[in-house]
């Protein structure tokens, strides 16, 4: 008995968490996603509300009261007319009581003999002053009666059937009705305009610093130059566009210190390289001397893919409009060099601001690395509003998907996957991924349909 009433609570659980999930899943696809919308919604839903309930508060207890009160008094006047008309029904007391009617309660009464009620009119479907006021007349006459509040629209008329005669009665439309509302809602309504233009306004300010820094940012994190960057605005933001700028320094300062350092390694080591020819080409070619020629020249190729890649290149050269096109058909005529099959495609606008040697390098490392291990290339580029797509296919063993991450870290060389004896560094990839990501984009690994390897650079323009 237990075990079953634990299950049903277990299952209403999950039924009511089920359906918070759902709820709330609609709840942010309806919403918006921006700020600046966002902090609109906070300042314009409270506003709504409180003008919602203040417009009803005025309308069920003030507008209704008062508009039932002024009908209940022009109603006990026509009934007291009424009453006077049947006690004292000669020509002369009709006439001292249209008197009486237009001087003492500002009602015009006429007395039509013979006559009988008009058929009913049609009705308002919604309106607080034909309820009330045939309302207060049906609590007050106790005769026939007809009434017309949708005719003229400064008088109301009433008709009530007294013995052999019916009296009309007009009565002005402000007598019974609190007709300057509508003066109340313009207020409250043009008020609340003002005052959503002015938060608009203040609020776009407030929004603008914040957009300024995503804006920087992103640039930054795309290598391009940040130019015209200020802190602003309110001092929580300023005290993070302070940290991005000092963040920033830190990041470039780390740069310079590591390219200074390595470029003293780098002459060192040449010199030393150098020495090491000097040496060789003054003892003569031999079998000995042109083996350690070749591993001079490996060292110093291998050296030189060390310093690309602790150095980044990349950092100090800015983005300028780079034909891509052209660096896919360099890489296609640098592949042919190598006696591999290799065919070039670019589609849409080749103009693309980019840092033009890191991508070139990025699109080289990659087709190298498909003809040392494949025959035939296939390199494809594609930008549209968005983004540059390079796809560059090869028909070698390919990487096992497992292993696909695991290439771009540095030095790493899959034996199994790749030939071992086809040289390199093990820098290829990687030195490919930072230009890439350098670029604020990515380079990922697939299946090709060429049946090996596809590497694909996708580059945000």
């Amino acid at each position: 008995m237990r075990d079953a009433a634990l299950e049903r609570v277990r299952r209403a659980r999950a039924r009511w968490h089920d359906v918070n999930l759902r709820f709330g899943g609609w709840f942010n696809r309806i919403m918006p996603k921006g700020l600046f919308a966002r902090s609109l919604i906070i300042i314009v839903a409270p506003m709504v509300i409180l003008q919602s309930v203040l417009v009803f508060v005025f309308m069920e207890r003030h507008y209704n009261t008062v508009t039932r009160r002024l009908s209940a008094a022009v109603s006990q006047d026509i009934a007291a007319l009424s009453d006077l008309a049947t006690a004292f029904p000669d020509a002369a007391d009709q006439e001292r009581i249209k008197q009486i009617a237009q001087f003492t309660m500002n009602l015009t009464v006429d007395f039509l003999p013979d006559q009988h009620l008009p058929p009913p009119g049609p009705k308002p479907f919604f309106s607080i002053l034909d309820s009330n006021f045939t309302g207060e007349l049906g609590k007050r006459l106790q005769r026939p009666f007809w009434t017309d509040t949708v005719g003229n629209s400064n008088l109301l008329e009433v008709r009530v059937q007294l013995d052999g005669k019916v009296m009309r009665v007009f009565v002005r439309r402000t007598q019974a009705y609190l007709s300057n509302s509508h003066i109340f809602l313009v207020w409250m309504v043009g008020t609340s305009l003002v005052l959503l233009a002015v938060a608009i306004l203040f609020l776009r300010n407030q929004i603008k610093p914040i957009e300024a820094l995503a804006e920087a940012a992103a640039a930054f994190g795309k290598g391009r130059d940040v130019t015209g960057f200020r802190p602003r605005g309110a001092r929580e933001v300023r005290g993070a566009a302070l940290a991005f700028l000092e963040m920033k320094r830190r990041i470039e300062r780390q740069i310079e210190q590591r390219t200074t350092m390595l470029a003293g390694v780098s002459h060192d080591m040449r010199t030393i390289l150098t020495r090491f020819k000097l040496e060789l080409a003054l003892i003569g070619d031999s079998v000995e001397t042109e083996a350690l020629r070749g591993d001079v020249d490996e060292l110093q190729s291998m050296l030189e893919a060390y310093l690309a890649f602790a150095r980044d290149d990349s950092a100090g050269e800015l983005p300028a409009l780079t034909d891509v096109s052209r660096i896919l058909d360099d890489a296609r005529r640098n592949g042919e060099r190598h006696g591999v099959e290799i065919e070039a495609r670019f589609t849409g606008e080749p103009m693309v601001m980019l840092r033009a040697d890191a991508f070139r390098r990025c699109i080289g490392n990659l087709v190298a690395n498909g003809w040392r291990h494949g025959r035939k290339l296939a390199i494809n580029g594609n930008s549209d509003a968005r983004w540059l797509t390079v796809t560059v296919d090869d028909d070698g063993p390919g990487i096992p998907p497992d292993r696909r991450e695991e290439v771009f870290r540095p030095f790493v060389r899959l034996d199994d996957a790749r030939n071992q004896d086809a040289g390199g560094s093990g820098l290829g990839l990687t030195i490919a991924r930072d230009a890439a990501r350098a670029h604020g984009g990515d380079v990922t690994l697939s299946d090709s349909p060429l049946g090996g390897l596809r590497a694909t650079v996708r580059i945000p323009v």
